[in-house]
């Protein structure tokens, strides 16, 4: 297309908000070496990439003291931290390490919890409790894994790594005695005193929580707009806000992004870095089931903007905006899916408490016919760029899986069959891919929350095994609706944190 070098020069290019901090630490306040180093270490902060480079010296970090250079915030409270890291070079001590740090201080016997990635692949949580004390380690099956995160929940601390492309193994350590503020971030050591090694950093989030007594669809916390390449996994941050913002659709002429926040709809410039409200007239309440035509001139919404009683209905409307009309006589329905040639679309629908999959003429011209008839929850629909297939996923078998049928609804057929909930099938524009969202298996298979621990995944349209593409603290509203780039390059989505 013409706006690819348009894209990619945004992409690696784009300002970011004032959250991923304007500074050569990135999201960081300091940069320091603990202990008796001989070399000075450093922090390197790529903005264009958001990624960070760390060098460093130091014997090591065991036994009653530590020697390692320290890139650092301070933090109240829980959190979650993740990256994708590795070392650069072959290195010249096999025990030279990198990973998350979080201390009680920057003296060199601090207690502290780290969870570590060796030269030589081992991979363990090691941790001093008490001042002075020395390090102890749970160690991980998982050699040399790239995706490194470090949790703190109350007392305990979970660390969990992968390699990418893989689920988590995570492990819990309880019991620590520590203040509610740390010092939390990046850490090298070269485990050799007259050595500098180096690491990079990518995918870097801090990540601050929901509290544990917020009440869904009530309280919210804040949202990060991302963009993400789907063969390497880069990802970069592009908006920030403090309130929720869901479910970004990309427009197909490459220009802008579409999201709903508190009832309205936006428009985000690609170009501009800019958000302006899409106006939709009396339509407000939309919700984050919004989709786009396949020649991207019309918009469906759904809405509840209607008498109380019908909940959600389903409209459409320019995609420049204006007064939207009424295609569902009744609700709730929740749009999904428009048909390549735009005569249909393809909606979860709630009639007598049970819902299930429906299409309707896209101009309101006649009936919804059903297309799923099952006691439990089918939802997420939406058609193949071929027009051959509908995809959808269906909690019929116990699990939330992925699914597909004709457009008629007959050869209904499984995708997916694993221990997560997946939802919302989205069908990448060469018709070969499929990105979808999964929860963990603690998720009840009909529910779809939010802030909850989350992958997002791709399998071929026809089935086959799965591989993570993004692992992020989110759910519902992250990627609700089809978001993939026109080229089939990127994705768009949105991950969760209390932005401060």
């Amino acid at each position: 297309m013409k706006n690819n070098l348009f894209f990619s020069i945004l992409f690696f290019c784009a300002t970011i908000l004032p959250m991923t901090a304007q500074n050569t630490q990135g999201i960081f306040e300091n940069t320091t070496d603990v202990g008796a180093v001989k070399h000075k270490g450093n922090t390197d902060y790529d903005m264009n990439t958001q990624t960070y480079t760390l060098s460093g010296s130091g014997t090591n970090i065991w036994f009653e003291k530590d020697e390692f250079h320290f890139a650092h915030k301070k933090l109240n409270g829980d959190f979650i931290l993740r990256t994708r890291g590795k070392l650069l070079g072959e290195g010249v001590d096999p025990h030279r390490k990198l990973g998350w740090m979080v201390r009680t201080g920057l003296k060199t016997g601090s207690a502290m919890v780290c969870g570590t990635v060796h030269g030589d692949g081992l991979t363990a949580i090691q941790y001093r409790k008490k001042d002075g004390m020395n390090v102890e380690e749970v160690k991980s099956p998982i050699k040399m894994p790239d995706i490194i995160q470090l949790e703190r929940r109350g007392r305990s601390f979970f660390f969990s790594v992968a390699k990418y492309g893989e689920p988590f193994w995570t492990v819990e350590v309880p019991d620590f005695d520590f203040p509610e503020e740390m010092l939390a971030g990046l850490f090298i050591c070269s485990h050799n005193a007259d050595v500098v090694e180096k690491a990079e950093f990518e995918n870097v989030r801090i990540v601050l929580p929901a509290p544990t007594d917020f009440v869904p669809y009530t309280d919210y916390i804040g949202s990060h707009l991302e963009l993400m390449e789907v063969e390497t996994g880069k990802r970069k941050i592009i908006y920030s806000v403090k309130n929720s913002i869901q479910a970004p659709n990309w427009t197909s002429d490459n220009k802008a992004l579409i999201y709903n926040s508190e009832g309205l709809l936006y428009r985000y410039d690609l170009a501009t870095d800019k958000s302006s409200v899409l106006h939709t007239d009396f339509v407000a309440k939309n919700n984050n089931d919004h989709v786009l035509s396949f020649d991207g001139k019309m918009l469906g919404l759904s809405s509840s903007s209607g008498e109380l009683e019908d909940g959600s209905l389903i409209y459409t409307v320019p995609v420049s905006g204006g007064v939207p009309k009424r295609i569902t006589a009744k609700g709730p329905s929740y749009l999904h899916g428009w048909s390549p040639d735009g005569k249909w679309l393809t909606y979860t629908a709630g009639r007598n408490d049970i819902y299930n999959i429906y299409k309707i003429p896209s101009d309101g011209s006649g009936p919804e016919i059903k297309l799923t008839d099952k006691p439990t929850l089918d939802d997420g629909s939406e058609y193949s760029p071929d027009g051959k297939y509908i995809y959808f996923n269906s909690a019929r078998t116990g699990t939330m899986e992925l699914w597909r049928m004709h457009p008629d609804g007959s050869h209904q057929e499984q995708l997916t069959n694993d221990d997560l909930q997946n939802w919302f099938p989205h069908i990448s524009p060469n018709g070969k891919w499929i990105v979808f969202l999964s929860y963990l298996p603690e998720v009840d298979a009909a529910d779809h929350p939010f802030y909850k621990h989350v992958y997002l995944r791709r399998i071929p349209v026809g089935g086959g095994e799965a591989k993570v593409i993004a692992y992020l603290y989110g759910g519902q509203g992250t990627i609700n609706v089809p978001s993939w780039s026109p080229d089939g390059k990127y994705i768009a989505f949105i991950s969760n944190s209390v932005v401060e």
